[in-house]
């Protein structure tokens, strides 16, 4: 019995997997989009530095197909994005001391502070 909730856990968790692609797909992207942001993101996490990340993209359908176009160059971007703003957090969790979070606290409250005066 025990192993049979356990199987059925699993089947539960890994159904609810789904890639970019379909996500995007569920939501509503046509085809030709999803396809230009799955190939996207995978080149913005390689341009990242992200070793497992391989650069694609198709060259031809990027230039006659606007709407993979589009899907490609927001993957891109914000997969790209996503990895940097992580390695930032990262370096600022191992190597900020309090003197330099206090910083960047202070200099964020007085950037907020300029914007509202505008």
């Amino acid at each position: 019995m025990k192993w049979r909730w356990s199987v059925l856990c699993l089947i539960v968790f890994v159904g609810g997997c789904q890639s970019t692609r379909e996500q995007l797909l569920a939501e509503g992207y046509p085809p030709a989009f999803a396809d230009g942001f799955q190939d996207g993101c995978s080149s913005g996490r390689q341009a990242a530095g992200v070793i497992s990340g391989a650069f694609k993209k198709n060259v031809p359908r990027y230039l006659k197909d606007p709407q993979y176009a589009e899907g490609w160059d927001d993957g891109f971007r914000q997969c790209k994005a996503m990895v940097e703003s992580r390695d930032r957090n990262d370096y600022r969790d191992h190597y900020w001391n309090e003197r330099d979070q206090r910083w960047q606290r202070e200099k964020d409250r007085d950037n907020a502070r300029a914007y509202r005066s505008q």
